[in-house]
């Protein structure tokens, strides 16, 4: 028998679905994020829960440098939407979750989960995971920070550095006791980055380590969530709460429109039209020429169209000559013509 994905809870906040969108540096920006959003739902079902920014810098928040407004960057139609912050320093990671405060941010996260050399050669994204008394003392001040302003705070980690340290015995639950409101967990080490398959168990200990003396925590599962059997599983295997979607997103923002779905009903809703994806594409483009300019928007598509082309297929050496594009109308031309020889029209309702 069936059972649809109880409502997901984080704090104060109850999102429409259970379903994240994962904060991946240098992609999820205010332009995709909106094209997320767009995604209409399948007879009236939610899609996505909750987006994340990029990763932020709170220094370069704090001095509002041009490139940390861009990746902070909101509007209305993007909510909700969590602003994460990664770092090291307990008072000036405070005062940029009062700046996600004020500048619109439904929830805010501290990144313990990245893995990248660029962050954990800084100390800061999982390295905390090696540093407990520091991470502990992070969050206790984070969450006093957001208490009367009643915004949740989340932390996303790894299981640990590597297999031998891993945190879900000690770091977990103290992290528990001080004050978030949920907890993402990606399934592998620092270690691993992102080879080798998710540790659905190693999520299962996590779960079982927060919900001991906090069952009020959610805890949501991150990693290799490439369909919505996979988002279903993730739940099913581990128990989270929720599922936060990264990569398998790049390629098809519509997946929380099927994942959602499905974990509602046990059934796929009909596909998305190639012609529907096609206009997602467009509209991605078109976000980043009216919020950044022409050139950035080419660049963007040109680099993107690895993710997005063989959901559009068939359309021969579409890559290829994406990369050819040397301006706006350009692409808009190439982009209408392709679609009116590649993909068939849409279905004509019954009347």
């Amino acid at each position: 028998m069936f059972t649809p994905v109880p409502p997901l809870r984080i704090g104060s906040f109850e999102p429409a679905s259970p379903l994240l969108l994962a904060p991946i540096a240098g992609y999820c920006d205010l332009a995709y994020r909106l094209v997320v959003r767009s995604v209409p739902g399948y007879q009236g079902h939610a899609t996505l829960g909750l987006a994340c920014t990029d990763l932020l810098c709170p220094q370069a928040l704090l001095r509002e440098t041009d490139k940390s407004l861009w990746l902070a960057a909101t509007c209305p139609e993007d909510s909700p939407v969590c602003m994460q912050l990664y770092g090291r320093h307990p008072d000036t990671l405070a005062q940029a979750a009062l700046w996600a405060v004020e500048h619109g941010a439904t929830t805010v996260d501290l990144n313990m989960g990245c893995p990248v050399d660029k962050v954990t050669k800084k100390n800061g994204g999982s390295k905390l995971l090696t540093e407990p008394c520091l991470a502990i003392e992070i969050v206790q001040t984070l969450a006093r920070t957001l208490r009367p302003h009643t915004v949740p705070l989340t932390v996303k980690i790894r299981l640990g550095w590597d297999e031998n340290s891993l945190v879900s015995s000690d770091l977990v639950p103290k992290l528990a006791d001080s004050g978030i409101s949920a907890l993402i967990v990606h399934g592998r080490t620092t270690v691993q980055k992102f080879r080798g398959e998710v540790s659905h168990s190693g999520i299962l200990r996590v779960v079982e380590a927060v919900k001991r003396h906090h069952p009020e925590v959610a805890v949501i599962g991150n990693g290799d969530v490439k369909s919505p059997y996979d988002a279903r599983l993730m739940i099913d295997k581990t128990g989270c709460d929720g599922v936060m979607i990264g990569r398998e997103a790049l390629r098809r923002p519509w997946i929380f429109r099927e994942a959602n779905f499905y974990m509602s009903t046990g059934t796929l809703p009909p596909p998305l039209t190639r012609r529907a994806r096609a206009q997602l594409v467009l509209d991605h483009f078109e976000n980043v020429v009216r919020l950044r300019d022409e050139r950035v928007a080419l660049n963007t598509i040109r680099s993107r169209m690895s993710w997005y082309s063989a959901h559009i297929q068939p359309w021969p050496t579409l890559r290829r000559d994406v990369q050819k594009l040397r301006s706006a109308n350009e692409f808009r031309d190439f982009w209408a013509a392709g679609v009116e020889r590649y993909i068939e029209p849409e279905p004509v309702s019954a009347a």
